[in-house]
């Protein structure tokens, strides 16, 4: 019998999978990634372009799987990419879709 991937490792990557699926969310990860700095909500909403409301609500789904962290400046909190998830998505990605990138046996990320 061939051996699946770990199941706790499945639902992490199953997590990170839901928290991209909606295209505000990976608009916002990709200008986080890009930017690679901190940035207020307030950046953020004018980037992208919707309400502030709206956008605090993706940014939370993004920090409940840890693929943006939140940082507390003042009565404001600063938004960055997890600089770990630049490397362990992609390596998740390859992971479910057939192409490990550890060595049998290892759980990558």
């Amino acid at each position: 019998m061939e051996e699946l991937l770990d199941r706790e490792v499945a639902q992490r990557y199953a997590s990170w999978f839901r928290a991209l699926a909606d295209p505000t969310r990976v608009q916002i990860a990709e200008l986080l990634a890009r930017k690679r700095e901190q940035m207020s909500v307030g950046q953020i909403t004018t980037a992208v372009g919707l309400a502030q409301s709206t956008i605090s609500q993706h940014l939370k789904i993004l920090a409940e799987v840890r693929f943006v962290l939140v940082e507390a400046s003042g009565s404001a909190n600063l938004y960055r990419i997890n600089e770990n998830c630049l490397s362990c998505f992609p390596t998740a990605a390859d992971v479910v879709m057939g192409r490990p990138v550890a060595a049998p046996g290892e759980t990558p990320c």
